[in-house]
């Protein structure tokens, strides 16, 4: 045990544990960066392409040129993501039965339909 404390002092082990840290922080910096990129539609391919060789070419600061560049309002972006993957499963049964309540009387459904959802609904 002595041995290997002498062959690695503790500060080279805290010098190590610092560098992984980073690399990993940098990886994940660059998945946001991608996820993000790839998400937008308001970027254009040739956009999108730019920034991917970018990335590749000059890493840590392609990844934290657009960080600073687009990152502005990534955090709202990921919100109305979010928000648009919630479910209307979450609804209740009462709810569902309303809405095709409404769809019978605005004439978008008929009986039939409105009775296999109903179905549907109070089966949950």
């Amino acid at each position: 045990m002595a041995l290997a404390n002498a062959e690695y002092p503790f500060l080279n082990l805290m010098w190590t544990m610092l560098v992984f840290f980073c690399w990993i922080a940098w990886f994940w910096l660059l998945f946001v960066a991608f996820g993000d990129l790839y998400r937008r539609a308001d970027v254009s391919g040739w956009a999108k392409a730019g920034w991917t060789v970018l990335v590749i070419v000059l890493p840590i600061f392609g990844v934290l040129l657009y960080l600073i560049t687009q990152g502005r309002h990534l955090v709202e972006r990921q919100r109305s993501r979010e928000a648009g993957y919630v479910s209307t499963s979450d609804t209740t049964g009462a709810a569902q039965i309303a809405e095709a309540r409404r769809l019978l009387e605005d004439g978008v459904i008929d009986d039939a339909e409105f009775q296999a959802l109903k179905r549907k609904a109070l089966a949950r």
